[in-house]
């Protein structure tokens, strides 16, 4: 694929383990995540990347999410009440967008994944000098 290309959404699908909740995302099939080192990301061990709210559609299992929020509440974070597992979340950093859990893609769409360090634990000032952009957004 050339590095034009890279830049091309494509069609990823995903979910949580047991199969409840499904959905799919369009972006590049070579993805920068997120690793964060906030106090739940941490906990979680949540990488993730962020795409505006149109490239995401949730295809079924809203009936089986429950949602956990801390601190400010503007971050959302549903989890599958089956499994558990959090496919996707709504971040504080981009609050009109998805934040996507790479690990739960599970199609072979995803051809080269890197991370990229994202200081939570400081998050006035990171958010100043590295605030995330969600892809598909106005900014990106």
């Amino acid at each position: 694929m050339s590095s034009e290309n890279s830049k091309e959404n494509v069609k990823h699908s995903g979910g949580c383990h047991c199969g409840a909740v499904r959905w799919e995302v369009f972006a590049p099939a070579e993805i920068e995540a997120y690793d964060c080192n906030c106090s739940i990301c941490m906990k979680k061990q949540n990488r993730h990347f962020i795409v505006a709210k149109s490239l995401f559609t949730l295809l079924k299992g809203e009936d089986m999410l429950t949602t956990y929020q801390c601190n400010t509440k503007v971050a959302k974070h549903p989890f599958c009440k089956v499994c558990g597992v959090q496919s996707f979340y709504v971040p504080r950093s981009n609050p009109d967008s998805y934040g996507i859990m790479p690990h739960c893609i599970d199609s072979n769409t995803i051809e080269k994944l890197t991370f990229k360090t994202f200081d939570g634990q400081n998050w006035e000032t990171t958010m100043k000098t590295q605030a995330p952009v969600a892809l598909g957004s106005s900014t990106d």
